[in-house]
């Protein structure tokens, strides 16, 4: 079965359903359901209709949905018409889904995705796009969690590290602008640490904490991206950044590292230079030497190779990324940026269009084209001139 082929088929079959007055929400996720339906269902029998088939089965289960939410609402209904049984204290259980949604049935990678689709809000494309894989297969992965737990006993609650992934993408998805769940995320973390003595709690906190006192500065009054190295810095939020840097060095006292604490050490460097150019590069790459350790991740190596352009030069930098995968996000852009640095403005204005073009957000789309014209339009000088 061709999986793209089922991705080209999801936009009109949304639509369809849109169009017979599903809201966009509900339709989204029964058509997520069909396409696991087909996943399971086509390999034995492809449907001569393709198309046909998956708005009939979608169709199908919205209505499933839409009775069963019904029903609940009614019995809900009936529920706050019976009268209080006397005071109680207000509580905010939020915090208690998370850990709920991080069963131990689950693995941690579908139990963070569960939790993120149930409980933070995100959409299925959201939560596919910050694993960095396509949308169908995180639908497969999202629908085989709801089967593994339907029917089990909440009475087990999942681990700390699975949530405090969770509301790191979910800080991440708000903090991206996409998704309001920023300052959400900031509290709920807050929460956590006030129950649980973690260093890796408090460096995750620590992080938000820094990342979020530099929201203003990120875009401009037209909505455009600006980098970090052009940020005002005085419009950094000066007292959370004191406060992340004081809950960071309680945490690293302990000994204890982890990677949300080398994240937020990497986050309290930047944030303490006063000026992009007195930025301590050369400490940044020993941390990014530090998470890539503890984490393997392709993503990290991705943002070292720039500090090493940064600290040692572009070249350096280049060389670093040479050993990563081409096909990873942003690759494309930071090859871009560090070929300019170098000072091949040529092969750095193409990059820059080739990467807009991979953008997955409209802000960063504009802000990468801007950078190709802004280089071509010195280019086109120099030939002029």
């Amino acid at each position: 079965m061709d999986e793209s082929r089922l991705r080209s088929l999801t936009p009109s079959v949304l639509g369809i359903l849109v169009r017979r007055g599903a809201d966009f929400a509900a339709a989204e996720d029964a058509v997520q359901d069909a396409l696991v339906e087909a996943v399971r269902v086509w390999p034995a029998e492809q449907p001569r209709d393709p198309k046909g088939w998956l708005v009939t089965v979608a169709w199908r289960k919205f209505l499933d949905t839409t009775r069963a939410d019904t029903a609940r609402r009614r019995r809900e209904d009936r529920v706050d018409e019976e009268p209080a049984p006397g005071p109680a204290p207000a509580a905010d259980d939020t915090l208690q889904l998370y850990f709920l949604c991080a069963h131990p049935s689950l693995t941690p990678s579908s139990a963070v995705a569960l939790t993120l689709r149930a409980v933070g809000g995100l959409t299925t494309r959201q939560i596919a796009q910050a694993y960095l894989v396509p949308e169908a297969t995180m639908a497969q992965r999202i629908s085989r969690a709801k089967r593994t737990v339907s029917g089990v006993r909440f009475d087990r609650t999942g681990d700390v590290a699975t949530v405090l992934r969770v509301l790191y993408l979910v800080f991440n998805e708000g903090y991206s602008g996409d998704v309001d769940l920023a300052a959400e995320a900031i509290r709920l973390t807050r929460q956590l640490a006030a129950a649980i003595d973690h260093p890796e709690v408090a460096g995750l906190l620590a992080l938000m904490l820094i990342h979020h006192a530099r929201r203003d500065a990120r875009t401009a009054s037209d909505g455009s991206l600006v980098p970090l190295a052009e940020q005002d810095r005085g419009r950094w939020d000066t007292k959370a950044i004191a406060e992340g840097i004081g809950i960071l060095h309680a945490a690293l006292a302990r000994d204890r590292l982890g990677e949300f604490q080398a994240q937020a050490a990497i986050a309290a460097l930047h944030a303490d230079a006063p000026t992009a150019e007195e930025t301590d590069w050369v400490q940044i790459v020993e941390w990014y030497d530090e998470l890539a350790n503890l984490t393997d991740s392709p993503v990290v190596r991705l943002n070292r190779a720039v500090a090493v352009g940064e600290a040692d030069g572009p070249r350096a930098g280049l060389a670093a990324l040479a050993a990563l995968d081409v096909s990873l996000p942003r690759h494309t852009a930071v090859a871009a940026y560090l070929y300019e640095r170098d000072g091949d403005l040529s092969t750095a204005a193409r990059l820059y269009a080739e990467a807009a073009e991979k953008a997955p957000n409209l802000p960063e789309r504009v802000h990468l084209t801007r950078q190709a014209a802004r280089l071509n339009a010195r280019l086109n000088a120099g030939r002029s001139g």
